[in-house]
């Protein structure tokens, strides 16, 4: 029986994202989120942020690389792979890196300018006013129908 590997994380992006490629030319991009939880400990609220490394590989690597902007939020759905190594000193090192399958990005909003704002009034009204004549001239044409 296979053991199972599977994660679900959503958070925000805390660094551009760096896009990489092996000697075999495979994209590699590589982005680091950070998920926030909040727990009650007694009577007080305490909030705790953990930080992962993400690596996309191929062709969601590219597009990943393009996509992925700092703050922008995002669901990763992937496996854990945990690399180990030593130093020169002898010392040994390990890391556990969350290898993407999916990826989701939550939409980017902009704040408006006043200027922008302004101006989406206005072409919003202008639009709300010719709707209003489109339908008195519809509801003219068909008074002249009537038999």
């Amino acid at each position: 029986m296979n053991a199972l590997n599977s994660i679900i994380l959503e958070g925000n992006i805390v660094r551009p994202p760096v896009l990489k490629e092996t000697s075999m030319g495979t994209p590699i991009c590589t982005i680091c989120i950070a998920c926030n939880r909040a727990y009650k400990n007694g009577s007080d609220f305490v909030e705790e942020v953990s930080y992962f490394d993400i690596e996309a590989w191929g062709k969601m690597g590219e597009i990943c690389a393009e996509k992925a902007s700092t703050g922008r939020g995002i669901r990763v759905v992937g496996r854990l792979k945990q690399s180990r190594w030593q130093d020169e000193e002898g010392k040994s090192h390990s890391k556990i890196t969350v290898i993407a399958e999916h990826l989701e990005y939550k939409p980017v909003f902009t704040k408006k300018t006043k200027e922008e704002t302004t101006e989406d009034e206005a072409v919003s009204e202008k639009k709300s006013a010719l709707t209003e004549e489109e339908l008195i001239a519809s509801a003219e044409a068909e008074e002249a129908l009537v038999f």
